[in-house]
C-alpha cells in the first residue's frame, strides 16, 4: 500500500486521504513499513492500518520473504534464520529489501505485528496482555515499545481513540475485519469451496463457511462470511489467542484477500476467449488453501474422480485418521484434519480408492512431514513442481494444481482435460500442446485464467 508522508505533520497518509497537503511537503513511500522507518505515524482521519496491505513486489525472493514473515518466520527467530530459509545470506536479504521494500525484514515484521495489535484494541475487547500474544510479540513490553515507535502512543492510548463504530459484538467467539483489496466475488469462492468440502472440517451454510483448526495442538473453528463492503467477518473460536495473527494470514490466504484480481483481469480481458467472463465476473479470485497438505491430499484422492466421489472418500479419511473434536457441531464440524505424520502412517485400505492412490498419500503425507516438500512458501514455483512430482504416484497435474491453491500466480495444470475442453474452440478438446501454446498469452497470470476457464467450462 503506497503512502505519502507529511513532512510538516509527521504523518503519514494514503494518497486518498481528504488532508491535501502542499506537494513540496510530500514524500511518497512504497509502504506504511517504509513511512514508520522513516519516523512517520499513521493518519488518524484515513487510518491506514485499516487498509488491506498491497501485494509484495518485485524479485521473487523478496515476495516469498514477505510471505514468510506475515506468516511468523521472524516471530523470535533472526533474519539469519530467515535468510537461510531461502537460501542466501542475511546481507544480501537486507540489501534486497532496503532496495525493493523500503525497510529491514525486521521492520516489516514489527509494522505487521504491531498494525494487527491497533486493529484488535479497536476490533475487540481483549485485555492489553493478550492483544500482544495475539499478534505476535513475545511480551506486553515488546508491544508497548513497538506500539510507541510505529504510532507514536501506548496501547491504552489508541484503544481509547477508537471509534464507536470500530468495535464489533462478541458473540460466541472472537469477530475480526478481514479487509480486502479489489472486486471480490464472495459467491464464487463459497461455491467452490462448498462443492469440495471435507465432511466435518469443513462446511458452508447460509453463506458463510466453517472449518475446523489445530492450533499448537489445540482444536478450533473458524467462521468466514461477508461484512460491510471491502471485508470479510472472521469469528475465531480458539482456545487460545497465542499467535492469532497468523490464524487470520492463513484465513486470508484461504480467500486470496491479499491478491487483488485487477491485475489479472486486466491481461486476461485482452483475451477473447476470456474477456466475457472476466466483465461478467471481475472479482474472481484464485481459490487459496488453509493447509497445503490437506489440499494436497484432496487433490490426491481426486485424480480420475469426480469431484463429489473425491469428497466422499476424503472424508472417510478424515472419519478414520482425522481428530474428533466436540463443542462445534451446531456448525457443521466434527473432526480435525488428520497431519502428516499421522497420515503417513495410516491404514488406508478398504476405504474406497486404488492401493496406489493410498500410498501416494502416505508417501505425499511422509515427504511433507519429512520436510522433502516444504509447502511454506519458501519455494520457487519450479522447485515446488519438481519436489512434488519427486513424490512417487505424484505428477505434473496434481503439482500444478497445489501450486495454483497456494498462491503461485502462474500455476497452470496444462494436461487437465477440463481446461483443454473449455479453451478448444471446437467440439474436441486442446491437446496439452496446443493449451501450453495458447496459455503463453496469459503469463503471468494463468492461474486465474485456469480458474476462469474451470468456471466457464462447458
Amino acid at each position: 500500500m503506497s503512502v505519502q508522508g507529511v513532512t510538516t505533520t509527521g504523518i503519514y497518509c494514503v494518497p486518498s486521504c481528504s488532508a491535501r497537503p502542499l506537494p513540496a511537503h510530500v514524500i511518497p513511500y512504497r509502504s506504511p513499513a517504509e513511512a514508520e522507518a522513516a519516523g512517520f505515524r499513521a493518519c488518524l482521519r484515513c487510518r491506514p492500518h485499516r487498509r488491506a496491505p498491497e501485494a509484495a513486489t518485485g524479485p521473487e525472493l523478496v515476495c516469498r520473504a514477505v510471505h514468510l514473515i506475515t506468516e511468523g518466520a521472524l516471530d523470535g527467530r533472526p533474519e539469519a534464520d530467515l535468510a537461510a530459509s531461502l537460501g542466501v545470506s542475511v546481507r544480501h536479504l537486507r540489501r534486497l529489501f532496503v532496495e525493493h521494500v523500503g525497510t529491514t525484514p525486521d521492520q516489516l515484521a514489527r509494522s505487521h505485528r504491531t498494525h494487527f495489535a491497533r486493529r484488535l484494541l479497536e476490533d475487540t475487547d481483549l485485555p492489553v496482555t493478550d492483544v500482544a500474544w495475539a499478534s505476535g510479540f513475545g511480551s506486553l513490553r515488546q508491544l508497548n515499545r513497538a506500539s510507541q515507535q510505529v504510532f507514536h502512543a501506548p496501547p491504552t492510548e489508541l484503544r481509547a481513540r477508537r471509534r464507536r463504530g470500530d468495535r464489533l459484538p462478541a458473540d460466541g467467539g472472537l469477530t475480526l475485519r478481514l479487509p480486502y483489496r479489489g472486486p471480490l466475488d464472495w459467491d464464487a469462492l463459497l461455491d467452490y469451496f462448498a462443492t469440495r468440502a471435507i465432511a466435518g472440517v469443513e462446511h458452508v451454510a447460509e453463506g458463510s463457511y466453517h472449518r475446523t483448526i489445530e492450533v499448537d495442538g489445540l482444536p478450533g473453528a473458524l467462521e468466514l462470511r461477508p461484512g460491510e463492503e471491502g471485508h470479510l467477518l472472521l469469528r475465531a473460536h480458539l482456545a487460545d489467542v497465542r499467535g492469532l495473527i497468523h490464524v487470520v494470514q492463513r484465513a486470508r490466504q484461504s480467500f486470496a484477500l491479499d491478491r487483488d484480481p485487477t491485475a489479472a483481469n486486466e491481461v486476461l480481458a485482452a483475451d477473447p476467449l476470456l474477456a466475457g467472463a472476466v466483465a461478467a465476473r471481475p472479482g474472481l479470485r484464485v481459490p487459496g488453501t488453509w493447509d497445503p497438505h490437506e489440499t494436497g491430499v484432496r487433490a490426491i484422492v481426486g485424480q480420475q474422480v469426480s469431484v463429489r466421489g473425491a469428497s466422499t472418500v476424503t472424508a472417510r479419511i478424515v472419519q478414520r485418521t482425522g481428530r474428533r473434536v466436540s463443542g462445534f457441531e451446531d456448525l457443521g464440524l466434527t473432526h480435525t484434519f488428520p497431519d502428516p505424520a499421522t497420515l503417513s502412517q495410516a491404514d488406508l485400505t478398504d476405504i474406497g480408492m486404488p492401493a496406489s492412490r493410498a500410498q501416494a498419500i502416505k508417501a505425499f503425507a511422509a515427504a511433507v512431514d519429512k520436510g522433502e516438500v516444504p509447502i511454506d512458501g519458501r519455494l520457487a514455483r519450479e522447485e515446488l513442481l519438481a519436489a512434488i512430482t519427486a513424490v512417487p504416484g505424484l505428477g505434473p497435474w496434481t503439482a500444478s494444481y497445489l501450486a495454483l491453491r497456494m498462491g503461485e500466480h502462474d500455476a497452470f495444470p496444462v494436461a487437465d482435460l477440463g481446461l483443454r475442453r473449455a479453451a478448444s474452440p471446437g467440439d474436441e478438446p486442446l491437446t496439452t500442446a496446443e493449451l501450453a501454446a495458447r496459455a503463453e498469452a496469459w503469463r503471468p497470470h494463468r492461474a486465474a485464467a485456469a480458474v476462469r476457464l474451470w468456471t466457464s467450462e462447458r
